[in-house]
């Protein structure tokens, strides 16, 4: 594993690169609002992603780098994570096609940004489809279901079947896998990694394009039912 510093529009970002030989593409992962890369169902899907041969790349946000729990508006994770994007593109996972993803909040910067970035296919774990009450005192959209409908590509959501932030529904090209628990993912984390190695198996279309020829980088063979106070 590989740490890697990326200068962003709003300060440094930490990758945490993890390579595999031979790799078939390459899955980027950001972490929820308050909480890590380490959370245990990113690590899940990591685990599962390296098994089928995707390079993994576990992207950490400014904001916690600098140390602080409170995510960045949305506008700045999305040029954050668009920054790490381009640099791994053109570096570290030059000529692999990528797969974003990442659990709640990252999910959704995933979902925003996979279409101008380029994405083969994102992994949204644990969506959180609607907003914490409080935040109806800020006059939020009762769902963020847009964001995930924007998405054109392959899209796979592993959510709790307990989740309190509700369960998005299937679409055309849009897989729904509930675990059990809640929306921390916790309770069966062999059926998140079940659910993301075996959609990963599957996804199609992961040649590189033209824009990722270059021929450097990984691919040189290199729980209870707890209602959160906010989305994690």
């Amino acid at each position: 594993m590989r740490q890697i510093e990326v200068e962003t529009p709003h300060g440094p970002a930490r990758v945490h690169l993890h390579p595999v030989a031979k790799a078939r593409a390459a899955l980027v992962l950001g972490h929820g609002a308050g909480g890590g890369v380490g959370a245990k169902d990113l690590q899940a899907a990591s685990k599962a992603a390296l098994g089928e041969r995707f390079a993994v790349a576990l992207v950490e946000q400014p904001y916690r780098v600098a140390g602080r729990r409170a995510p960045a508006p949305a506008a700045q994770l999305d040029a954050a994570w668009s920054a790490v994007i381009d640099r791994l593109r053109n570096s570290e996972l030059a000529g692999l096609a990528l797969v974003f993803g990442g659990r709640s909040i990252g999910a959704r910067v995933a979902c925003r940004t996979a279409a101008a970035d380029g994405a083969a296919g994102v992994l949204c774990l644990a969506f959180p489809l609607l907003p914490p009450r409080r935040a109806a005192s800020r006059n939020e959209p009762q769902s963020r279901l847009p964001e995930l409908e924007s998405v054109a590509v392959p899209t796979l959501v592993v959510q709790g079947a307990r989740d309190p932030f509700g369960i998005p529904p299937a679409g055309p090209d849009r897989t729904v896998v509930q675990v059990a628990g809640d929306h921390s993912l916790r309770s069966d984390l062999a059926a998140v990694g079940e659910a993301v190695g075996g959609w990963l198996a599957r996804l199609p279309g992961l040649a590189g394009t033209p824009q990722q020829a270059s021929t450097r980088g990984v691919n040189d063979g290199a729980g209870g039912r707890r209602r959160p106070r906010r989305e994690d």
